[in-house]
């Protein structure tokens, strides 16, 4: 198909007449089209005049609608000659706001995730060259190839924890390392200690082994160390699932005298401690120095997770699990009956991005800070009454709504563009109403348009027929 009527166009595009302002969601609907597949890239578009007439509105309209797919690198024009469907420019992605969002044209503020770093193309081709050496083999091998292995566990001796390669297994992400550690050592009925609030597919994992939360209450000021030990001896806590550095969602980060006084508490309790570093290496500002946490570790009750998400990228899917050479066989063998291995490809990729980590941490530090900075000055202008502790670190804010209630607030604010994360998808059913997780992994100008979006749906509540905010969207 080298071009499309009028009527054509006009047909394929779903847009609600009553939508506001009508230009966006004229060129949202055609962005979507685009993404989809089911308008082509290089098909010459009909006239503004003439799409104006066949949707029934002004050509002004359809010519703000042209002009944003354009500045967005959706659409390329040349005097005289058409305009014609396009994709971005990769170079354009992480300052494009449609990007962003995903089928349904929200601004994804439920997901803390931020896009890929610029080291990853290169990482990529360097992998692609060493894949062909792999590729003699049969491609599996639980516990992840040996190349990556050696990478994670020099990080782990570089940050004063002497680790050897056989103590490492490579998982498909963090989600599954807590699957596979959950799914071997804690048996139906046990208990499990979790923070509140917390990871929320922790809970998720955690009900799915038919285990017995006891959670543990934090703030942005942290643990406090007296309520933790009490809850591991007196519930004869089985396992306790702890976030210490730059903890989803507060962003607390805990000291090293918390550190020891609760894996002590776990030795005496004969708790094992799993502890997940997903946001580790993300501090935006200066912080007091840290030991990791199984460093204060004597009989190898401490098991650390770690993933290349949040540094590098979701989209590559790799996590690991620090432990004993023992229990990293078992964990091994036991995956089994989750998957085989995690992708060969993938793999190569974190182990050559290991070799540009600190470029890496300084580009997220950059971004992250920029981000960071927009919503809270965001925040800070257009809903004052809402509190806050501002994170040195890690990508979130764990908001305090001062009166508003976060559900009905999420289910309002999809209605206006954005979908949120409320507190309740971070705790046990019926608490953390009051509070709300804001990610600053989004570019800044996304933000600050979603805050003024946030604001309009505080004050004027939904628009048009519910959109509710799907909690079983994966969220990070």
């Amino acid at each position: 198909m080298k071009h499309l009527s009028a009527a054509q166009v006009a047909r394929l595009v779903d847009v609600d007449p009553g939508a506001r302002p009508y230009y966006r969601a004229l060129a949202d609907g055609v962005r979507a089209l685009i993404m989809d597949g089911r308008l082509p890239v290089r098909v010459r578009m009909p006239a503004e005049r003439h799409l104006a007439e066949s949707l029934n509105v002004s050509r002004t309209t359809v010519t703000a609608a042209y002009d944003l797919l354009r500045e967005r690198g959706y659409l390329e024009s040349r005097r005289g000659s058409g305009s014609w469907t396009a994709l971005p420019d990769p170079a354009m992605t992480h300052d494009n706001p449609w990007l962003t969002t995903d089928g349904d044209g929200l601004v994804q503020l439920h997901c803390a995730a931020p896009p890929a770093p610029t080291a990853l193309r290169q990482a990529m081709l360097e992998a692609v060259e060493d894949l062909p050496r792999y590729g003699m083999g049969n491609g599996y091998d639980p516990m992840g190839l040996p190349v990556l292995r050696e990478r994670i566990a020099a990080r782990y001796t570089a940050r004063g924890l002497a680790t050897r390669p056989e103590q490492i297994v490579v998982t498909t992400g963090s989600q599954h390392a807590i699957q596979l550690v959950l799914g071997l050592l804690v048996a139906v009925g046990d208990p499990v200690l979790v923070e509140s609030p917390t990871y929320p597919h922790a809970i998720d994992m955690a009900r799915q082994r038919s285990a017995r939360i006891v959670p543990v209450g934090i703030s942005h000021e942290g643990w406090q160390t007296d309520l933790v030990i009490g809850a591991m001896r007196q519930s004869g806590v089985r396992l306790a699932y702890l976030m210490p550095d730059f903890q989803n969602p507060t962003g607390a980060l805990m000291d090293d005298a918390t550190r020891a006084a609760v894996v002590g508490a776990a030795r005496r309790s004969d708790t094992l401690v799993l502890v997940d570093e997903t946001w580790l290496e993300l501090a935006l500002d200066e912080v007091p120095p840290t030991s990791p946490m199984a460093a204060f570790d004597t009989d190898s009750r401490v098991i650390s997770i770690g993933s290349a998400s949040k540094l590098w990228w979701g989209g590559l899917r790799i996590g690991w699990i620090r432990t004993t050479a023992a229990l990293a066989r078992r964990l091994a063998r036991h995956r089994s009956v989750v998957d085989i291995a995690s992708p060969v490809m993938e793999q190569l990729v974190v182990a050559r991005l290991f070799d540009r980590l600190e470029e890496t941490r300084a580009e997220r530090r950059r971004a992250l800070r920029a981000s960071r900075d927009a919503l809270v000055s965001g925040l800070r202008e257009h809903l004052p009454e809402w509190t806050f502790t501002v994170p040195r670190g890690g990508g979130t804010l764990w908001v305090r709504l001062n009166g508003d209630a976060a559900t009905p607030l999420a289910e309002a604010a999809a209605g206006h563009g954005v979908r949120l994360a409320p507190g309740p998808w971070f705790g046990l059913e019926g608490t953390l109403e009051g509070c709300l997780r804001l990610p600053y992994t989004l570019p800044p100008q996304v933000l600050t348009e979603a805050v003024t979006r946030l604001r309009t749906a505080r004050d004027k509540g939904p628009v048009g027929p519910p959109r509710p905010a799907d909690s079983l969207i994966a969220m990070v």
